[in-house]
């Protein structure tokens, strides 16, 4: 499957997506990812950013608030429909495009930082998706990106429940196996059950590598790796959300944060 395919995909799920995060049924975004993400990220006022995948434009809000002066693109012409005309009604000055993860439409060197928030692992050629995110970065620029993570959202993959029906662990294989456009089919456990009804599932492709795999594309793209955090929730998130405890068990998301050098070994700049 290649990144068109996938962005059909994309396509089909974005209005409902859309409807069901605004409603608050992405509580895994808005009570663990978003947070830790933001928590993580530096100081980005004034600078110039790029949100690569950013989905209907919540995440790419909350970092346009802290002053960056940020562009967003996604491969759904529905969720850069839905981001812009939020954008109108309270403006942020994000500028929205229609475009591919995969084919960047920016100069070299355009932007200080670059992010993604669970967008990369769905789109199929990461090498691509990294090396383009290293290219529009000026030097010294950072990108910071989540995913999901690859020692526990292995191919092979099923909950162990206790007598009370509460996930204890999780079973995990074919790690080493790559998936390339596996569909799942699956929809916010939060959404009401009328919506879960009338609203499709939403279909997923998965493209599956392993940590070592994405440690690697990182450092032969020419980055320089700064800081990781597997997020979960704390006592408080849990009394505030109990559905997110199980984040606890292992962990679900990777976020990572890495650098393009300043200068080349040789004093140069890239």
């Amino acid at each position: 499957m290649d990144h068109r395919e996938a962005g059909r995909l994309w396509e089909e799920n974005a209005e409902a997506w859309t409807i069901l995060s605004r409603m608050g049924c992405d509580i895994y975004r808005d009570y663990i990812n978003t947070p830790t993400f933001l928590a993580m990220l530096p100081d980005v006022s004034g600078l110039e950013g790029l949100d690569i995948g950013c989905g209907e434009g919540h995440n790419t809000r909350l970092v346009a608030q802290r002053g960056a002066a940020m562009t967003a693109v996604d491969i759904s012409p529905t969720f850069i429909l839905r981001a812009w005309e939020l954008e109108q009604t309270e403006p942020l000055g994000i500028g929205y495009l229609a475009a591919s993860g995969q084919e960047l439409p920016f100069a070299d060197a355009s932007f200080d930082f670059v992010m993604a928030t669970m967008s990369l692992m769905d789109m199929p050629d990461h090498d691509t998706v990294i090396r383009g995110a290293y290219r529009v970065l000026k030097p010294g620029g950072f990108l910071q990106f989540s995913i999901l993570h690859p020692c526990f959202s292995t191919p092979r993959l099923k909950s162990v429940r206790d007598e009370t029906g509460e996930r204890v662990a999780v079973e995990c294989g074919d790690y080493f196996t790559p998936l390339d456009g596996q569909v799942e089919e699956w929809i916010f456990g939060e959404a009401p059950p009328e919506l879960k009804q009338r609203l499709p599932k939403f279909r997923v492709a998965r493209f599956y590598r392993t940590l070592s795999g994405w440690m690697n594309l990182l450092i032969a793209a020419g980055f320089v790796l700064e800081r990781f955090e597997e997020p979960y929730a704390d006592d408080d998130t849990v009394k505030r959300c109990p559905h997110v405890a199980d984040t606890r068990v292992v962990a679900y998301f990777l976020h990572i944060r890495c650098r393009k050098p300043s200068t080349n070994a040789d004093g140069n700049s890239p």
